[in-house]
């Protein structure tokens, strides 16, 4: 997966449509019309083995090879079964782009023993070099190339907006709807069955090379989550991105992929890949156009606090109902407001209070007047204007009035107009003006809901969260992959629970007090040295796995019993045990019992903390409500790790057991805090151990006293591979200085924020000039974010780090690189304090980084020198990089080849980085 040869699908000098004829039906045919009738400019063929003369004026051929010279682009649009050899021979010649819009049910069969048609084209791909889009796509169009390579019969006009669908049939209804909103595109395709060009691809052309401001996903599956992951993460961070899922519920899900232990609905994992990358969901096709005609319309907003405006109280409840129901807040003015509206007689239901009811009276002067005050108080982020047409105030004049002085309004402003015949007049004059403008109060709150959502998740991927909590050590990683070989060695899949506590002891988890006897008198002998009442488990091979959850929890065959007054109560609960498990399992092994004294007494909140694994995105951090009963789902919430302590918090905060914490706890803030630690300690348990496929904590009790894990279970599976690239703790290394200092050189992690701020303020107007090529003086919020939190798929950031004598920690010096997508070149930046220069750390980390580099393959670094830069140029010399001067940007050019280019393509982009 790249973005191998794909400019010649966007910008192709030279084009041949294959199965073009001029039958009314003919695909190819239409795809012909359009690229004429949208004034392609380059050179174009038609190929048909009837050997017509032209097909609608262009000119024809019999075969490919009849082709006067290698065309950019390939159009096939040739029944299903010619396909595999078509694309080996027009690979074999040199064509290097094919955009395949046939398709049909065959694709999957096997033919004489061959393998499927779908198979043997991305064979004909991988061996011939050709990038396939396809098949069964509805092509593509590029409205700035004058390029419609499709059979939509729409003309699309020109815009910012990229669409990148699976659906040819909602591409063309995204087309005919922004057609009616005088909305343009710059790129609209679908990839059809994604044979080999998938949806991450096209996300990392486009955000290289095109304007854009907004990108539009319609997804139907993810095939590699670490790749979609890194490209939309990577666009989410320079333009707005806003996603459509189908196939939400289990009937519509066609993927056939099995669930995910622990989530009733794996559409709920798709919401958290969203949040993590920075993506705005819509859940359907009326809300995605809604989202786009306000997010493209409005300034970003600085909170959830929404204001409304009405001419009636009923249309403001109705909007009031879907705001708290959607998570929103309805703003609270402040004392000059309330003041305001109520010396102005401004409303007339309650007055001063939100929402502001000015009656069914109001004349486009009152609605002016009454936002003007509302929008200027500091409490509200937003404003709705709700109007029901009347005679005093007709939708058309008060929709005028609010254009021509929205200049006063301080705040953004979301418009519905209620009802039909009078309301297309106003909702015609707001779009013409760029006020959004929605059909109904439930619409616009929604539409303001999207905004807040969009906040949100641009927050998380962009804020730099506090220090973590916690760092786990080389031993305690290795006794717990001890264990782990153990266990797999024994044949086994899952760990006992007394193995379960020695991992979670290991991470510092606190787990409940616990002896494992093998039998009744070793059960009664352990019950003497605790405490009563007792609570005895029986563990064996069928529940010794997480998430298996049963409709009564307390029977018998369930494997617990509890409140047991006596050791000789224990003795007896042990037998009954023994013998229900050997009657109902006789096939389960007996591994252990676990005898606990009964936690009670304390107001205990029963949570589930754990790790569950997903058949797309990998590993999953969970929590919610506990219990055993599978009811405790519907409040479990899922996030992708590596989780910080501020991501953590989002997590929790979006649980019901939030909003109990919150409620009884007497120290909420307390309680939040160790729940996030808990979570980020999972998180770092999944990193660390990527052979752990599955953990529950379940119950996990929180009180007064803290926390305390009472049962859990662990599997094991496969290596996992993460949706996002997890912190790399094998690069970290210390090395001693000339001077003495002992100094870690580690990967950066978003958690650094602090210590880049105390080391941008130690470095000269020189240094600083050097990095950066002009004076800044200081960094902001984006600045760190993009400096600290950064993704390892791409980027990779060396510092040099020292322990302090009085236990804080100083930066030394950083170096960084940022990976094309394919990984051809890196671009490096280096800087070191100017009071540290002469001891070794610029070398050290220049060495560290090109050691990196050549391992994961980048085959040229590259980097920028000011011309006065001597004491880099000389590094660059000491390291083997040829150095040019760069006339036209007066610099000198440094580069480094790491590896030798393993085909010709990489060789093509060595040369031309734009290929």
């Amino acid at each position: 997966m790249s973005t191998q040869f794909l400019r010649r699908f966007f910008d192709p000098a030279s084009i041949a449509v294959v199965g073009a004829s001029e039958k009314p039906e003919s695909t190819g045919g239409q795809v012909i019309r359009n690229l004429l009738d949208g004034g392609y400019g380059g050179k174009l063929w038609a190929v048909n083995p009837k050997g017509y003369a032209s097909v609608h004026g262009v000119e024809c051929v019999a075969r490919t090879s009849q082709l006067p010279e290698v065309v950019d682009l390939a159009i096939l649009c040739s029944p299903v079964s010619t396909l595999p050899k078509l694309l080996s021979r027009l690979g074999e010649r040199g064509v290097r782009a094919a955009l395949v819009l046939s398709g049909g049910s065959q694709l999957e069969q096997d033919e004489g023993g061959k393998s499927s048609i779908r198979q043997r084209m991305l064979d004909a791909a991988r061996s011939s070099g050709i990038r396939i889009l396809g098949p069964e796509c509805m092509g593509l169009i590029v409205p700035g190339r004058r390029l419609n390579a499709s059979y939509s019969s729409h003309t699309v006009p020109r815009g910012k907006v990229a669409y990148l669908g699976q659906s040819g049939m909602l591409a063309n209804a995204m087309i005919d709807w922004a057609a009616g909103r005088g909305i343009g595109f710059s790129h609209l395709l679908t990839l059809g069955e994604s044979v080999d060009v998938m949806l991450p691809d096209l996300i990392d052309y486009i955000n290289q090379n095109s304007p854009t401001q907004a990108i539009l996903l319609h997804l139907e599956r993810v095939h590699d989550a670490q790749h979609f992951m890194t490209a939309v993460r990577d666009a989410s961070r320079n333009r707005l991105v806003l996603a459509i899922k189908s196939g939400r519920t289990s009937q519509a899900d066609l993927s056939g992929l099995p669930p995910t232990p622990g989530v009733t609905h794996r559409d709920r994992v798709f919401d958290a890949a969203f949040a993590r990358a920075g993506v705005v969901r819509v859940n359907d096709s009326d809300e995605l156009y809604d989202a786009l005609e306000t997010l493209s319309r409005m300034r970003p907003l600085k909170g959830d606090r929404l204001a409304i405006v009405s001419n009636g109280l009923g249309p403001a409840m109705l909007a009031i109902d879907k705001l708290i129901n959607a998570g929103g807040r309805l703003a609270e003015f402040e004392e000059a407001t309330q003041t305001s509206l109520r010396e102005r007689d401004l409303d007339i239901s309650k007055p001063g209070e939100n929402p502001v009811d000015l009656g069914g009276y109001a004349t486009p002067e009152r609605f002016v007047a009454a936002l003007e005050i509302v929008a200027a108080d500091p409490n509200v982020d937003a404003v709705l204007v709700v109007h029901a047409p009347t005679r005093l105030a007709p939708s058309k004049a008060t929709a005028e009035a609010l254009i021509r002085e929205r200049k006063r309004f301080r705040r953004n402003l979301l418009t519905s107009w209620m009802g039909f015949e009078e309301a297309i007049g106003a909702r015609h004059l707001c779009h013409e003006a760029g006020v959004p403008t929605y059909l109904s109060p439930e619409k616009a709150v929604k539409a303001f809901m999207h905004m807040v959502d969009y906040q949100r998740v641009q927050s998380l991927l962009q804020q730099t969260p506090p220090s973590l909590p916690f760092s786990t050590s080389a031993e305690v990683r290795e006794r717990c992959h001890r264990l782990i070989d153990e266990v797999l060695a024994d044949g086994r899949e899952s760990l006992t629970h007394s193995e379960t506590a020695q991992v979670l002891k290991a991470y510092g988890l606190p787990v409940a007090e616990s002896r494992y006897p093998d039998g009744a008198q070793a059960a009664e002998e352990a019950a003497r040295e605790l405490t009563g009442p007792f609570a005895i488990k029986i563990v064996h091979d069928g529940n010794s796995r997480p998430f298996r959850y049963r409709r009564h929890p307390h029977k018998l065959s369930a494997g617990l019993v509890q409140d047991l007054a006596s050791p000789g109560d224990v003795a007896e609960a042990v037998d009954r045990l023994s013998e229900k498990v050997s009657e109902k399992f006789p096939g389960f092994r007996v591994r252990e019992f676990c005898l606990q004294p009964m936690q009670r007494g304390k107001h205990s909140m029963q949570l589930c903390a754990g790790i569950t694994r997903d058949p797309v995105f990998g590993p999953l951090i969970l929590f919610g409500i506990g219990g055993y009963k599978v009811n405790i789902l519907a409040d479990r919430q899922v996030s992708l790790p590596p989780l910080n302590m501020t991501l953590a918090a989002d997590m929790v905060s979006r649980t019901h057991a939030a909003r109990l914490i919150r409620e009884h706890s007497s120290d909420p803030e307390r309680d939040e805090q160790r729940l996030c630690q808990l979570l980020v300690t999972l998180s770092q348990m999944a990193t660390d151990l990527p052979r752990l496929r599955g953990l529950e904590i379940n119950p996990l009790l929180l009180n007064r006293d803290g926390m305390v894990a009472v049962d859990f279970a662990m599997d094991l599976g496969s290596p996992a591979r993460f949706a996002i690239m997890p912190y790399p703790e094998e690069l970290r290394e210390w090395v001693k200085l000339r001077n003495g200092w002992d100094v870690e050189f580690r990967p950066i992690r978003a958690e650094d924020a602090p210590l880049i701020t105390d080391f941008h303020g130690q470095l000269s107007e020189e240094s600083i000039r050097f990095r950066y090529f002009h004076n800044k003086t200081d960094l902001s919020q984006g600045d760190l974010s993009r400096l600290a939190h950064i993704n390892y798929d791409r980027q990779m950031a060396f510092i040099a780090e020292r322990l302090c004598e009085d236990g804080s920690k100083e930066m030394l010096g950083v170096v960084r690189v940022w990976n094309d997508p394919d990984n051809i070149r890196t671009e490096f930046s280096i800087i070191i304090r100017d009071d540290l220069q002469g001891l070794g750390i610029g070398s050290r980390l220049m060495e560290k980084m090109i050691r990196y580099c050549k391992g994961v393959g980048t085959l040229e670094m590259v980097g920028k020198i000011m011309i006065d830069n001597h004491p880099m140029r000389a590094l660059m010399k000491h390291l083997g990089f040829r150095q040019s001067f760069n006339m036209e940007e007066q610099v000198v050019d440094a580069v480094l080849r790491l590896n030798e280019p393993g085909n010709d393509w990489q060789r093509h982009r060595l040369e031309r980085p734009m290929e």
